[in-house]
């Protein structure tokens, strides 16, 4: 890699991520970046907001937005998200469109490629879980695609995998435009650690809680406390929407909750690589989707 004052060789440019909700864009974005940059579950419309993932390949900063799912919103909270999935998109350099090939053209992924169409945009596109489809499915589905003329390339990858996303990577950083790094060359993401640490817990809500009950709930970092010793004190609180919501995270004699704090500080050490003290607490707060201050906490915009 050339020196950081070298900035004639440089590149840097934004790559939009959209899809429609579980067809891996985080996924893909976290193995790409090599930390975990967005959280990831098996649950539709995990991430809740834009984030970026940063990373460097040779003298090329690509910086991923990873953007929530694009699906026909029915609260604010959906309305916002698919808001900032779009924002996120609008003014970055190159826009993907990343397609699960074994769903395929869903309502979600057509409404994307008409909207792109009305834009006048280009896009490239990735198919992913390439591993569960047979190959004359995935080639018709290609053909297909590639028939709404407005994909410029293709790739196909299994982004649980790491199959082919190095292919892209080396295509994409060549294709930057010129011009200096817009982040230090060692920041992978520009989401704050008290936010991160959040959407971490949060993650752990979704893999250890059934059915609708992750959709009622948010947590927040209320103190972050770095110790003498190099460790981190996180106090966070999980909210949720009605009683019964409490004792269900809490679960019989605190275990549930327990198992849910330490899965989520065992993922903290190894992404702070240091020891970290997490302490968290329930509370019930009514309506908290219609809390201007809890979409101010997540960057969205309360009145999209």
């Amino acid at each position: 890699m050339n020196d950081l004052n070298d900035l004639s060789t440089q590149r840097a440019g934004f790559v939009a991520f959209v899809g429609a909700p579980n067809a891996g864009k985080s996924t893909a974005i976290n193995y790409m970046v090599g930390t975990k940059v967005s959280i990831v579950s098996p649950k539709v419309q995990t991430t809740r907001t834009r984030v970026l993932g940063i990373m460097m390949k040779d003298d090329s900063q690509i910086i991923f937005v990873d953007t929530p799912g694009i699906f026909a919103p029915k609260r604010r909270l959906d309305r916002a998200m698919v808001a900032a999935a779009w924002g996120g998109a609008a003014d970055a350099d190159f826009i993907v469109v990343l397609v699960d090939a074994k769903r395929g053209i869903c309502k979600e992924t057509r409404n994307i490629i008409d909207t792109l169409k009305d834009q006048k945009r280009k896009a490239i596109l990735i198919l992913n879980k390439i591993d569960l489809v047979e190959k004359g499915a995935l080639l018709e589905l290609a053909h297909t695609l590639n028939e709404e003329e407005i994909f410029t390339d293709t790739f196909m990858v299994s982004a649980k995998k790491g199959d082919g996303l190095d292919h892209f990577v080396d295509f994409i950083a060549g294709k930057l435009p010129q011009g200096p790094w817009l982040f230090p060359e060692d920041q992978v993401s520009d989401m704050p650690e008290r936010l991160l640490a959040a959407e971490i817990t949060r993650e752990q809500l979704y893999l250890k809680l059934r059915q609708e009950l992750p959709y009622s709930t948010t947590v927040e970092t209320e103190t972050w406390e770095e110790k003498q010793d190099g460790s981190i004190k996180i106090e966070q609180v999980v909210y949720v929407a009605r009683d019964g919501q409490k004792k269900i995270i809490l679960g019989k004699g605190g275990q549930q909750i327990k198992a849910i704090g330490a899965n989520a500080r065992r993922e903290l050490e190894e992404i702070m690589d240091c020891r970290v003290h997490l302490f968290l607490f329930v509370k019930v707060r009514d309506k908290w989707g219609d809390d201007p201050e809890r979409f101010s906490y997540w960057g969205l915009d309360y009145n999209a």
